[in-house]
């Protein structure tokens, strides 16, 4: 099977890089490419939500990953060459936790995206070695080198 890019890029920021704002950005270029194909929209809130929790926005992360798992569980449990079912379970998990999380709060953590189709693996090993890690990491989208009404010249 031939993956596209982008998805191989989600997942090298997902699992090497856990940087999940760089996830979004590569994962809605793919879903708005593929007619918002819910699998994409699913894989996509996964990292929204981590990155959510990450930033201490503790229901955004929890309502992300309830509807990511709510859409993801919808496949097969070996769907685009990874683990889905262990993914949905992994995030299902999660959501679990963050609903208690004011009467039982628990440090943040990463998930890992199992790769089982090892010609999936091969071309994310292959593209591994293009992409740069964002160090730091973005927080949020980065406002243009010079603003859309920024003035250029004085009128006299």
């Amino acid at each position: 099977m031939k993956y596209e890019e982008l998805y191989l890029s989600y997942l090298i920021y997902f699992n090497r890089d856990q940087d999940y704002f760089e996830c979004h950005e590569v994962l809605e270029e793919l879903w708005l490419h593929n007619n918002r194909d819910p699998l994409y929209k699913g894989l996509l809130q996964v990292a929204v939500g981590l990155y959510h929790f990450r930033n201490n926005n503790i229901i955004g992360g929890r309502k992300m990953l309830h509807s990511a798992a709510d859409q993801l569980e919808k496949y097969p449990s070996l769907t685009l060459g990874i683990e889905m079912g262990s993914l949905v379970s992994q995030v299902r998990h999660y959501a679990k936790a963050l609903e208690e999380y004011e009467e039982s709060p628990f440090p943040y953590y990463d998930l890992t995206i199992i790769i089982v189709d090892p010609e999936l693996q091969l071309a994310v090993e292959r593209v591994e070695r293009t992409i740069i890690p964002n160090i730091p990491q973005r927080r949020g989208p980065e406002p243009p080198d010079r603003p859309r009404n920024r003035q250029t010249h004085v009128d006299k």
